[in-house]
């Protein structure tokens, strides 16, 4: 799908607050509400719009912490994999699960109550035989800059 500056200003501002009306989006996007919702809707059935959500600021719902794991499997087999991987859709607590290609095969995030919360999640991890061979972790001890609007116009080159 080829985007224009205006589909791109539609993904920037919803990128931004996704809870914003439509006739706000449209006005600022320099739309009427029409022309912009028909954008809008192609955009979504795209697939460049997956979903919308809120930022929850865990501090002020409770104590937490957030692990990051870099994970590696016992082999490297196309079956390791995917069972790594279908294991991962198990386990609320890993809000974020990356393939990487490098050093470490997978990196988690993990969001808990504690640590003994986290060391009990990883032995579980482990007693399933997802192919979960060595992990390191790394402990977040302040969040500096969490998850924000991609750099569209970096991305396509117009920017």
């Amino acid at each position: 799908m080829l985007l224009d500056q205006r589909d791109l200003e539609i993904l920037r501002v919803l990128s931004h607050d996704g809870r914003i009306t439509k006739a706000a989006l449209a006005d600022k996007v320099g739309l009427s509400p029409t022309p912009c919702w028909e954008r809008l809707k192609k955009l979504e059935k795209a697939g460049l719009i997956e979903g919308y959500s809120a930022r929850i600021n865990l501090k002020k719902l409770g104590p937490h912490v957030t692990v990051f794991v870099a994970a590696e499997l016992a082999d490297h087999t196309a079956a390791s994999f995917r069972a790594f991987e279908a294991g991962m859709q198990r386990y609320d607590e890993v809000t974020a699960c990356w393939a990487l290609g490098g050093g470490f095969d997978y990196l988690l995030q993990i969001v808990t109550c504690d640590i003994d919360a986290y060391q009990r999640l990883i032995d579980a991890m482990l007693d399933a035989r997802i192919g979960l061979s060595r992990y390191f972790t790394y402990i977040v001890t302040k969040p500096v800059k969490g998850l924000g609007a991609p750099p569209f116009e970096i991305l396509l080159g117009t920017g």
